[in-house]
């Protein structure tokens, strides 16, 4: 039995679509249901029911599906042992990662990472939503987030310091806040659900103080730009307001009560795969990038405090 197509069954099985898992191995849509139509007759079985829309297992694919999965990680297994696949990685990569982190960070990086891998293609998905690594077959994804799930195996990429910030405009019209308390006062800008939000006190205590925002926006990128535009205080990943932190755009609105910050950029992989070449020299490459204090906090000290 052909690795290959089995490595195709598992591909359409996850993604529910042949044209999706086509594109994903570089196969036409017409030779990857060829290949498939081949390996049911093999089987004497019938392993998917098609649509116009949607694939979905049929019972007996269902049934297939864990033991071709586990002949295709192993094959993955064999050929990244002989060591072949080290210099020169080859396929498609998934990757899922944050809007606006990927559009910041990762992209103005790909064209260095693709002169290094040329054979690599990559496939970057970036939404803010969390999504499933196993059911859209991504290879790895990187998140900011509290590591807590042992489904996967995580790689620290580097960490996810948060600061309050406003313009200098906003501060001059409406005054500084003193204490985490003065925030009731002021206009507070909130990205998503990130209403929570926590402090530290002058004698090292932890200070937590739920706000209501004046202006709530599921992207990190847009309240940075309301909060330079003079729309109110808004808590901020420094990956992301660095820039303006340094121009003097953005500044500082509470300082003396630095917030804690539980989360971290991570990469993450399914614990039940094997590391394989390409998703390696991908994560490498993320934590040379990146590194233990990236790029963007650099020079910040100063300002920050």
């Amino acid at each position: 039995m052909d690795v290959d197509d089995l490595n195709l069954f598992v591909r359409i099985a996850r993604m529910h679509s042949i044209s999706a898992a086509a594109r994903d191995l570089g196969l036409t849509p017409a030779g990857a249901s060829a290949k498939l139509a081949a390996l049911e007759r093999r089987l004497s079985a019938r392993l998917l029911h098609r649509t116009t829309r949607q694939t979905t297992l049929t019972e007996d694919g269902l049934a297939f599906l864990p033991h071709a999965e586990h002949v295709v990680l192993a094959a993955e297994a064999a050929r990244a042992a002989l060591g072949r696949e080290q210099a020169t990685p080859r396929g498609t990569l998934r990757v899922a990662a944050p809007a606006s982190f990927a559009r910041m960070h990762i992209v103005p990086g790909l064209p260095d990472f693709c002169r290094l891998y040329p054979d690599l293609t990559l496939d970057l998905r970036i939404s803010d939503s969390i999504v499933d690594l196993v059911e859209g077959a991504f290879d790895v994804a990187v998140r900011y987030t509290e590591l807590s799930d042992s489904s996967f195996v995580a790689r620290r990429l580097a960490p996810d310091n948060r600061v309050l910030v406003a313009s200098p405009e906003y501060l001059e019209q409406h005054g500084r806040p003193g204490t985490p308390d003065d925030l009731a006062k002021h206009t507070c800008l909130v990205v998503g659900t990130l209403d929570l939000w926590t402090f530290q006190g002058k004698d090292s205590e932890v200070i937590e103080r739920r706000v209501i925002p004046s202006l709530r926006i599921n992207d990190g990128t847009a309240v940075r730009d309301a909060a330079s535009a003079g729309l109110g205080i808004a808590l901020m990943a420094t990956w992301c307001a660095s820039d303006e932190l340094r121009s003097g755009t953005l500044v500082p609105a509470l300082p003396e009560y630095p917030l804690i910050s539980t989360q971290t950029l991570w990469a993450l992989y399914p614990s039940s795969r094997e590391l394989a070449p390409k998703v390696r020299v991908f994560i490498d490459w993320l934590v040379n990038r990146f590194g233990p204090q990236p790029y963007w906090d650099k020079g910040l000290e100063d300002i920050l405090m």
